[in-house]
C-alpha cells in the first residue's frame, strides 16, 4: 500500500471513529466527509444506519441525515441497501387509523418543506375525517381526538428529516420556554415580526436555516385554539 493509501485509509479510520463514538454535532459533521471516499465510504455509512436500528433506539435526526444522504447517491448498491432495510426510512410509520404516511417521509427525506408542510395539513385533516378533508382544514376539538400514536409519527418524521429543529414537540419547547405566551412565540419562530404576520408562502422560510420551531406551519390552522390543541395534545408527555 502506497503512503497515499494509507493516508486515505489512516483518515477514513479516524472519521469512522468520530462517526461511531462522537456527539451528535460531531456526527452531522463528519458524515459528509465520509460520503466524500464514495464506494470506500457508503458501507460505513449503511453499517452505522443498520447498526441503530438494531440497537431498537428511537430514530433520530442523527439517523435522518445518515439516510438522506444515501438516499442522494445514485450508487445501485446503496439504493438496494435502503429498499431492503429502510423502504419506508428510519421513522416507524405507525397509524391507529390507516394513515399512509410514506408521502410525507419522502417529501422530508428530500428537505421538500414546503410540499411537506401542505401535505402535513392534508394528514391532519385525514385524521379529522371525510368532512375536514373536503374542507381542508380542522376544528381544535377535531385535534382532541387525534391517536398519539399518529401525531407521534408526523412530530418525528419532521424532527428527524430537519437536524431536529422542526416539529410540534420542537414548538411546543419554545411554547412553554415564553411561558405559553402567543404574543411572544410568534417572533420566535418567525412567525411574525413587529405588528406584521409572515405571509404563507413566500414569507417563511423551507429550509434549515429558519429557526428552531419555524416549521410545520400550525398558524395555517385557523387561530390559536388549534394550535393550543396540538401543542397540548398527550402526544408530548406520554
Amino acid at each position: 500500500m502506497d503512503a497515499s493509501a494509507q493516508s486515505q485509509t489512516a483518515n477514513i479510520n479516524e472519521l469512522e471513529a468520530q462517526l461511531t463514538t462522537g456527539s451528535e454535532k460531531t456526527q452531522l459533521q463528519v458524515m459528509p466527509d465520509i460520503l466524500a471516499f464514495g464506494d470506500a465510504g457508503y458501507p460505513i455509512l449503511q453499517n452505522f444506519l443498520l447498526s441503530r436500528q438494531q440497537q431498537s433506539v428511537p430514530p433520530t435526526f442523527v439517523d435522518g441525515r445518515c439516510y438522506e444522504l444515501l438516499l442522494k447517491t445514485e450508487a445501485s448498491d446503496v439504493q438496494g441497501f435502503l429498499q431492503q432495510h429502510f423502504g419506508q426510512g428510519v421513522v416507524p410509520l405507525k397509524s391507529e387509523q390507516g394513515i399512509d404516511y410514506l408521502p410525507l417521509q419522502q417529501l422530508l427525506a428530500k428537505q421538500e418543506f414546503e410540499a411537506a408542510d401542505a401535505l402535513t395539513l392534508n394528514k391532519l385533516c385525514e385524521l379529522s375525517g371525510p368532512a375536514a378533508v373536503k374542507r381542508k382544514w380542522i376544528y381544535f376539538t377535531e385535534i382532541e381526538q387525534y391517536p398519539i400514536a399518529d401525531l407521534q409519527t408526523i412530530n418525528q418524521l419532521w424532527l428527524a428529516h430537519s437536524e431536529g429543529k422542526f416539529g410540534y414537540s420542537i414548538q411546543r419547547q419554545v411554547w412553554l420556554s415564553v411561558g405559553k405566551n402567543w404574543d411572544a412565540l410568534w417572533p420566535k419562530i418567525n412567525w411574525r415580526s413587529g405588528r406584521d404576520w409572515t405571509r404563507y408562502p413566500g414569507g417563511f422560510t423551507w429550509d434549515l436555516s429558519a429557526p428552531k420551531g419555524h416549521l410545520p406551519l400550525s398558524n395555517q390552522l385557523r387561530g390559536v385554539q388549534a394550535l393550543n390543541a396540538l401543542l397540548s395534545h398527550p402526544a408530548w408527555t406520554s
